[in-house]
């Protein structure tokens, strides 16, 4: 079961219009939430992160966030999902092609659930990844549906054998693909700060929040590719990924080579927020 505009639907019930601005602009919205034991992750985070990208894109969201909230929650019921994920995606509408907003249209939603079990193995084992060039607009807060950056650089992984690409600008060190990046050197966590050239993740502020409450001294400051290479511990966080240790970075290993002891407390300590 989908939701749709204004109903629940079928997904084979669903014609999407060929104006959706979407679909030929990318003029659009999402999230994606974790469900946990058949609850809605991090909710209220979502729809913060939700509302606030809609503000800086101009995009009226066609319900509250509380009946967006209400929609979510239903669909998960409707579909019996205890384990996955929920997508949602908002366009600024229909409407014939030009660039300018268009003066009269409806924004239009679409969200649907996935089955997706927690991957377990690549928590527990790490990933390995090489570094790529950031070369993505100055605005990589904003969860918008612009993501072919993001496409090319995970396909840049695939291609190279590994499971993820860091993110730089001229070598100082973003996020990933479609993750966010955390060193670990001499006890210290390190991660970029959250300004207009990272997704602000909500597993990141999540993660955040457990090292402080560890008392880990955290850093949110930049750090080159130069410093992650050196890093005695590396990880990425995110809401399918949750907390998975980079083991090597362009051939290289990090640290032991193995996750690293405070990789794997933090990880412990993310389980218990939901488990």
């Amino acid at each position: 079961m989908y939701f749709y505009k204004n109903e629940f639907i079928p997904k084979t019930d669903i014609h999407l219009s060929p104006d959706d601005r979407g679909y030929y602009f990318g003029d659009g919205i999402y999230e994606v939430f974790r469900v946990y034991q058949g609850q809605l992750y991090e909710q209220d985070a979502h729809m913060q992160r939700l509302q606030r990208t809609a503000e800086e894109v101009r995009l009226t969201l066609p319900f509250t966030s509380r009946k967006i909230g209400q929609i979510l929650t239903e669909l998960v019921e409707k579909n019996k999902l205890v384990e996955g994920t929920v997508y949602v995606q908002i366009t600024r509408g229909e409407a014939p092609r030009a660039h300018p907003f268009p003066p009269q249209t409806e924004p239009v939603m679409l969200a649907y659930c996935t089955e997706v079990p927690r991957p377990v193995a690549t928590i527990h084992n790490g990933i390995k990844a090489i570094t790529f060039a950031d070369i993505r607009w100055l605005r990589c807060d904003l969860k918008t549906l612009n993501l072919l950056p993001n496409v090319m650089a995970k396909q840049a992984a695939l291609d190279h054998g590994v499971q993820e690409v860091v993110l730089h600008r001229e070598g100082t060190v973003t996020e990933c693909s479609a993750s966010n990046l955390m060193i670990i050197k001499d006890g210290v966590l390190y991660t970029h700060p959250a300004n207009h050239l990272i997704l602000h993740g909500i597993t990141r502020a999540v993660v955040l929040r457990l090292a402080r409450a560890l008392e880990m001294p955290v850093k949110e400051e930049a750090f080159t590719t130069e410093q992650l290479a050196g890093a005695d511990e590396a990880f990425i966080t995110g809401t399918t990924v949750e907390i998975t240790p980079i083991l090597e970075v362009d051939g290289h290993s990090i640290g032991t080579g193995i996750p690293g002891p405070l990789t794997r407390r933090l990880q412990d300590e993310f389980v218990r927020t939901f488990a």
